[in-house]
């Protein structure tokens, strides 16, 4: 999605095929989400939403069986959809069917809404172009309200973190550019991610897994009792061992319907099972989260990512590690890799801290003319349902 900035043109009849090549060409990772330079654009942004808006908006696309192949009017319907945020220009040819530049432009839509740039029309494609005009305002509004107070803290690090929890992602900043950007999995809406401010001060490799109370209540002792009814252990299959006032109990002597196992405490040694990888990236904070890796992988290419229990996955951690560790001699991607195959457990002091940021931003604008909105996963936008379901 795309906005118009100085001169007052609409940004609808402004290069828009030569935009979306440069823009697949060079996606645009160089720009820190929590940048002051994304204030004035932002601006811009609500602006030209406000146009939109007196203009009535956009009508919805029907939702149907892509299988079934397109519904006739479907394709004239979604060029002014693309025309009015901008992703297309009116000029282009194909206004009765679904053509290359409007594959094109659906796959601009989908990159910078937090969808995997397919060119195919799905169901969630389709729910994040339904949100209203109105709401995509309201969002910028809200949004850059929070920019404001979140950029005058970033703008004074020459180097920090900031998991933006929305979008599910992970970006290293050094000198207001963007060094590496990851995906990550947050956590779900019944146990979301929390805003905090830190500093990581430490990274724990191969570390044993100390099961927090949320996990063990909701997750291992309903699934104990699952299990045990059909005369299977969930600690052997999971590799897990119960503590009781730091003994290691026989799991045979666990009885999961009674209150016993709400007593005891659990971990999980280092090994390809356990859930935090072999590296967790810690900091200090009232809430018991982290960042950590994760033996699951393949969760990383879904769209939607809210997964966890509250803390925070990281996708390629080694990199960011190894950027995280820049200033500790000798510890470059080769001793990182090196500790993830070994399986060893050890503590490593960061030299150089890095301020950490957990934010929520749904909707924020770059100075190349790009505007991003994520889903208001967690509902803290006031625009209801509408941009949370998708």
């Amino acid at each position: 999605m795309r906005a118009a900035f100085g001169g007052g043109s609409d940004v609808s009849d402004v290069g828009s095929r030569d935009f979306g090549r440069r823009w697949e060409a060079n996606p645009p990772r160089g720009y820190p989400t929590l940048s002051p330079d994304n204030i004035a654009p932002m601006k811009a942004a609500i602006e030209r939403y406000k146009r939109i808006v007196r203009n009535g908006g956009w009508k919805k696309i029907p939702k149907f069986n892509l299988k079934a192949g397109y519904p006739r009017g479907v394709a004239k319907l979604l060029r002014k959809r693309l025309i009015a945020s901008g992703d297309l220009s009116r000029s282009t040819g194909g206004f009765g069917s679904y053509s290359y530049y409007v594959e094109k432009a659906v796959r601009r839509y989908q990159a910078s809404n937090g969808l995997t740039p397919t060119g195919s029309l799905n169901r969630r494609t389709i729910s994040a172009l339904n949100v209203s005009a109105k709401a995509r305002l309201r969002q910028l509004r809200v949004n850059l309200n929070r920019l404001r107070r979140l950029s005058r803290s970033t703008s004074k690090k020459k180097r920090y973190i900031v998991v933006n929890i929305p979008a599910a992602q992970i970006e290293a900043v050094s000198k207001n550019r963007v060094v590496s950007r990851h995906s990550g999995v947050v956590g779900k809406a019944a146990r979301p991610t929390p805003l905090l401010r830190s500093t990581i001060r430490e990274m724990n490799f191969n570390k044993i897994w100390y099961l927090p109370p949320t996990v063990v209540n909701k997750d291992l002792i309903p699934k104990g009792r699952r299990m045990a009814k059909h005369g299977r252990d969930v600690l052997k299959k999971y590799h897990i061992d119960a503590y009781s006032n730091g003994r290691k109990l026989d799991p045979r002597k666990i009885h999961w319907n009674s209150s016993q196992p709400y007593r005891l405490s659990y971990s999980q040694q280092p090994g390809k099972d356990n859930p935090l990888g072999f590296l967790k990236i810690n900091f200090d904070n009232p809430y018991s989260v982290y960042m950590h890796d994760t033996p699951k992988r393949s969760i990383f290419g879904r769209n939607f990512r809210a997964a966890s229990s509250g803390c925070v996955r990281v996708q390629n951690i080694a990199k960011l590690a190894a950027w995280i560790l820049k200033y500790n001699d000798g510890w470059g991607r080769k001793r990182i890799a090196s500790m993830r195959n070994s399986g060893k457990t050890l503590n490593v002091r960061v030299k150089k801290p890095v301020p950490l940021y957990f934010v929520y931003v749904t909707a924020w604008a770059t100075k190349d003319g790009v505007v991003q909105f994520r889903r208001d996963l967690y509902r803290r936008d006031g625009v209801g349902l509408t941009a949370s379901a998708y």
